[in-house]
Formats: structure tokens, C-alpha cells, sequence
């Protein structure tokens, strides 16, 4: 049978563009079939979403973006700089068609549809990351439920409601709710604003910086070669081979090509027939010290803002912000977040932040990812994850290795079609 690298057998070599956790977990498990691989980087390992985010490995929260509610959010950021989702009023006429075609797909049937696509990611996530760890990379993974904290009932039926749905769209999610006595008992920080919790079982926490590391080193040591600094500025495929070049001329080949560069995926994307426009939903996080341990991560849905226990202090995420990849970071979003959850959480000090940190995320149009074959027959794609690349990120690459060395579409993969 012939594969994409047009040989009886699988391809021998792969060059992975992106050393985020999408790309390193492509390059691992594409290691497990015995291709040699290359990883190449604008800048460097979890340079980019992949470090600074809030470390959930949380299938349950994998909800689909595109809710009807976003365009409420939407709506309000034009006025709002504090609002969860901030959509700075400028002109910019490819990011709001991005945005119309995103608001067309906010819809109960849209986030229903969204639901079912992702639903092998999210059933085998977990499972690939056991994989790794017992294939020996230090995923440090802590298992851990996560409480949802709101200030009514109403607000926690949003949430419940959306586990519920995930739940018919065959998605094995377990939660509990908690009264507001339940909810300090678990949560020490949570303060008198905060009337009622969702406890969200079988999940789990990492620090992601330290993850990516860990996995970029199982790749060095089984043989794998990562190239920092390396920014691609062109992709050439042969009859058997791809030939990616630097900025600066350098240059790499192997059989296959995979590009997972994260929320710059587009520049190269397009080469290729990928369609599905990729913009950057900008994520951002900083570490403030508590008087009381963390007892586990928290969600306060109501100001999409994410807290982890993060090297014994909290690490607080939130907000999306639609600007371009590489401008520099806001500080008034990180002042945003704060004023937004300063009146909900206890013993913070928030004046005491440090690690203040942007990401920009990749988030696609119909709120799926970018996953399979393009239009040459030796380069492939994997991005478009918006929040869940670190979730996600390993179940990805193990079903794309699946689908480059056997030259056959996995059926988890079919709803991630790049032509689409």
C-alpha cells in the first residue's frame, strides 16, 4: 500500500513546524512508529499558548466556543475593555469576517454539532496522556476535581446545563453541586459573593510549561532534534520529501511535514488549501500568592477566569482577546482580571502578581480544529485547538502519527478535514 510519502512503507522522516504541545505530541508519537523526526520553531519550546495557560487537562470543560451566549459577550466587549471576551474597536476587515462567520455558528444546533466533532478528542484525551507517561515523559499530572464557583443558582444551571448536553452527545461527564457551605469548605478562597459550586470530577491539572519541556525532552532523547529560531518562511513539497526554509535561508527535509504552528498556523496553512481561517483568541495569566494553601483548581464562569495551583501559589487565567498575534501584552487586561475577581476570591494578594504572561491561542471560525491531510500529498496539518490544545493536544497527535504512517483517515478525525 502506498502513504503519503509515496513508499511501500511508512515514512521514514517528519519534520514537525510549531514545539508546542500539539506539535511535540505529533513528534512523539510519530517516534512510536519509528519516524525519525525534526522539530523546528519560530522561537522555542511552549513559546507560544502553550506555556502560560491555566494546565487543565479538563475533557468536561471542553466546551464548544461557539455558544449562543458568546455573542452577548461579543456585543458588550465593543464597549467594555473589561468584558471576558475583549474585541478592541479597530479597523480590521479579515478579523470581523472572522468574527461574522464565528457569530453565524453561535447557535443551540452550531454548539451541538461542535459537541459531537470533538467528542473523540475529548473521550481519548486522558488516555493519551497515560500513554505518555507510561512511554516515560514526566507529565506530573495531578488528578483533581474542578469546582465551578457562582454567585447564584441560576448561573450554575448555565454550566450544569452545558455538562448535560455534552452528556447526550455521549460524553461520560460527572458533577456534583454544592451548596454554599460545601463550596468554602473546598474552596478557602471563595468569598461571601460566591453562593453555589459545581464540582466537576475525573479530572486533572499539570504545569504546562513544565509539561512541554518534559515532552520536548522525551523527543531529544529517543533520537528526535528540535531546532529553536528556526521561523519557516516557505514549504516545498517533492514527489517523496518536503523541504521547509528558514527566514534565513537554513533548511530541513524529510518524507512528511506537519504544520502545528499554533495561532501563526495560517501563514503557512493557506499554501496548502486550508480554508478554515485560524485568528489568534489571546489568552492571559500571571501568579499571585494566597494566605491559605490552594486546595485544587477553580472556575468562576461568570468572568471566564481559570485558577491552578501553580508552584505553591495561584495561577489565574482568563479573558480573549481577539488582536494580532504579536502584540505586546495589555495591561489593562491583566487589571481586567483582576477588578473582575477580586470581589470573588479571599486571601489573594493580588498587588503581589508576578509571571504576567499573553498567549495567543488558535481558534478557528466553526470552533473545530485543523487536523489530517492538505493538499499535497506529504504535508499535513494540526492546529486550530482554540482552548483545549493542552487537553487535546496529545489525543491529536497520536491520531494524526496514525493517519501519516498508514496513509488512512482515522474516523475520529473525519469532522477535522483541513479542505473543509
Amino acid at each position: 500500500m502506498l502513504n503519503a510519502a509515496g513508499s511501500s512503507d511508512h515514512p521514514r522522516t517528519a519534520v514537525v513546524v510549531g514545539a508546542g504541545v500539539v506539535g511535540l505530541s505529533t513528534a512523539w508519537f510519530l517516534q512510536e512508529h519509528g519516524v525519525e523526526v525534526t522539530v523546528v520553531d519560530r522561537r522555542g519550546v511552549a513559546a507560544g499558548a502553550s506555556w502560560g495557560n491555566a494546565g487543565w487537562l479538563s475533557p468536561g470543560l471542553a466546551l464548544p466556543l461557539n455558544d449562543p451566549g458568546v455573542l452577548r459577550y461579543g456585543l458588550r466587549s465593543l464597549f467594555d475593555r473589561t468584558a471576558p471576551l475583549h474585541v478592541p474597536a479597530r479597523i480590521d476587515p479579515a478579523l470581523w469576517r472572522f468574527l461574522l462567520r464565528f457569530a453565524a455558528r453561535c447557535t443551540t444546533s452550531g454548539w451541538d454539532r461542535v459537541a459531537r466533532a470533538n467528542l473523540p478528542l475529548n473521550v481519548e484525551s486522558l488516555k493519551a496522556y497515560d500513554t505518555l507517561a507510561a512511554g516515560g515523559v514526566d507529565t506530573h499530572a495531578v488528578h483533581a476535581p474542578i469546582t465551578a464557583a457562582f454567585e447564584n443558582h441560576d448561573q450554575a444551571a448555565v454550566l450544569t446545563g452545558e455538562f448535560d448536553r455534552l452528556g447526550d452527545a455521549g460524553q461520560d461527564v460527572s458533577y456534583q453541586r454544592l451548596s454554599a457551605g460545601e463550596l468554602r469548605d473546598r474552596l478557602p478562597q471563595a468569598s461571601d459573593r460566591l453562593g453555589e459550586g459545581v464540582r466537576l470530577d475525573g479530572q486533572r491539572y499539570i504545569d504546562p510549561g513544565g509539561f512541554a519541556g518534559a515532552l520536548a525532552d522525551s523527543v531529544r532523547a529517543r533520537g528526535g532534534v528540535i531546532r529553536e529560531g528556526f521561523d519557516v518562511a516557505g514549504v516545498r513539497p517533492h514527489d517523496q520529501a518536503v523541504t521547509l526554509r528558514s527566514t534565513e535561508s537554513a533548511t530541513v527535509s524529510a518524507h512528511v511535514a506537519v504544520l502545528a504552528g499554533g495561532a501563526w498556523f495560517s501563514r503557512l496553512g493557506r499554501r496548502f488549501g486550508i480554508r478554515v481561517p485560524v485568528r489568534a483568541g489571546r489568552g492571559y495569566s500571571f501568579t499571585v500568592p494566597t494566605d491559605e494553601p490552594v486546595t485544587g483548581p477553580m472556575y468562576l464562569p461568570g468572568i471566564r477566569v481559570a485558577c491552578t495551583p501553580y508552584q505553591g501559589a495561584l495561577r489565574v487565567a482568563g479573558t480573549m482577546e481577539f488582536r494580532r498575534v504579536d502584540d505586546a501584552l495589555d495591561p489593562a487586561r491583566i487589571d481586567a482580571v483582576v477588578e473582575s475577581a477580586r470581589p470573588l476570591l479571599n486571601g489573594v494578594r493580588w498587588e503581589e502578581r508576578t509571571d504576567e504572561w499573553v498567549g495567543a491561542r488558535p481558534v478557528t471560525h466553526d470552533g473545530k480544529p485543523i487536523i489530517g491531510a492538505t493538499n499535497a500529498p506529504n504535508v499535513y496539518a494540526a492546529g486550530g485547538h482554540g482552548m483545549w490544545g493542552l487537553t487535546q493536544g496529545p489525543a491529536t497527535g497520536r491520531l494524526l502519527a496514525e493517519q501519516i504512517v498508514t496513509g488512512k483517515r482515522p474516523d475520529a478525525l473525519h469532522e477535522f478535514d483541513p479542505l473543509r
